[in-house]
């Protein structure tokens, strides 16, 4: 097992560089003035590359070798996050948190059929059920020390403490994950990738789990990301606001478990995902609304609302993707478009909601963004279960 925690480990490493920049939004907000808006192109731009590339590096890592393609993509993203920390310009961290954003999404994306490969039996399926929690996990993780990292040093040395977890997971990844097996030569390879392609963007069941994953992923990053911001607004600062927001994405890890157990247990999958929308849009409500205004309680309670019950849909989806894809064969790429999609509702997300915020004068209105967005995935809930009954 060895390998295995090797590899979970590293998406903890990972996901602490997803959440490692709302501690900071407010010290670049003091220090280069930069605007809601360009601080939401920094929250968003690091899942950048998977809104680009994300269907490639998804069906193109099996290629390359997998292990491979998680030490390339730790290489790439130890080295801009050491870049970055020296940048003194917004333009150069924006660049340099795209490239970080595929060092992420190369290490990432193999994770999965490397545990499979390291793990065997019935094992599998806890290991690969605890892969699924590392974002919230790391995220949570960030939120906790990057404040205490920051006002006892800066927000520079705070990107190269992050840099160096993940070149200790390099080096770990090196020694421990074994090599990739040598592949026997042929000449069919570019010709069946481009028919999975061709087979999953053919088909309605990728797109719908995609795009119900995308209208969730919109809103997590948009308001997870401006918690930190929120909250000292609200007068927690210190270690009081770190643990508050380290929290809330912490107990997201409880609504993915939840999702799977439900479905196990026969639950249709448009009632998982209505529940999971459903607790997004009552948590934005109670966390963002004017009527929750001078309620800093109320408002903490709808963010966990938020994260805990929301959590219910990335569990269901990533449950149901196998079901939903054309066949066996493609399962791997109708997951790479979910993540195409997720990262491009995380990449548009946070702007958005920026820009709303700044257009009227602060985040009071959060939560009727979040709503449109709910119901778009409550539609989409209802078209998938369809999809994955037929699969059945």
């Amino acid at each position: 097992m060895a390998p295995a925690w090797v590899i979970l480990g590293t998406g903890v490493a990972l996901a602490l560089h997803v959440g490692k920049l709302p501690p900071a939004v407010p010290t670049l907000t003091s220090e280069w003035g930069i605007t809601l808006v360009q601080a939401g192109f920094l929250l968003s731009l690091v899942q950048f590359a998977g809104m680009i590339l994300g269907l490639a590096i998804g069906v193109s890592a099996d290629g390359i070798g997998l292990r491979r393609s998680m030490l390339t993509g730790l290489t790439v993203l130890t080295a801009a996050s050491i870049a970055g920390g020296f940048a003194t310009s917004y333009p150069v961290l924006l660049v340099l948190r795209a490239l970080e954003g595929l060092g992420l999404l190369m290490a990432a994306v193999p994770a999965p059929g490397l545990l499979r490969r390291v793990v065997t039996g019935q094992q599998i399926t806890k290991v690969l059920g605890v892969w699924g929690a590392y974002i919230p996990f790391g995220t949570g993780m960030a939120f906790l020390i990057g404040p205490w990292v920051i006002s006892h040093g800066s927000w520079s040395l705070w990107w190269w403490v992050l840099a160096g977890a993940t070149a200790l997971a390099l080096a770990a990844v090196a020694v421990v994950v074994p090599p990739d097996p040598i592949r026997a030569e042929g000449t069919t390879r570019a010709a069946g990738t481009r028919d999975r392609i061709r087979r999953t963007l053919g088909a309605s069941g990728p797109w719908t789990a995609a795009l119900a994953f995308g209208v969730y992923a919109a809103q997590w990053m948009a308001v997870i990301g401006f918690l930190p911001s929120l909250y000292a607004a609200a007068g927690w600062t210190g270690s009081v606001g770190a643990i508050l927001t380290s929290v809330v994405p912490w107990v997201n890890v409880i609504g993915n478990v939840v999702a799977g157990v439900f479905l196990h247990r026969g639950w249709r999958v448009r009632t998982v995902l209505g529940l999971g929308f459903a607790g997004q849009a009552v948590g934005t409500l109670l966390a963002f609304a004017t009527v929750t205004d001078g309620a800093p309680v109320v408002r903490f309670v709808g963010a966990l609302i938020f994260s805990m019950v929301g959590g219910l849909v990335p569990g269901a989806l990533f449950a149901v993707a196998p079901r939903v894809a054309p066949d066996e064969g493609t399962i791997s790429t109708t997951i790479g478009l979910i993540q195409q999609l997720s990262s491009a509702g995380q990449v548009l997300g946070p702007p958005a909601v920026a820009l709303l915020a700044s257009r009227v004068g602060g985040f009071q209105w959060t939560w009727a963004a979040c709503l449109v967005c709910c119901v778009a995935g409550g539609l989409l809930a209802v078209t998938l279960d369809r999809r994955a009954r037929a699969h059945t």
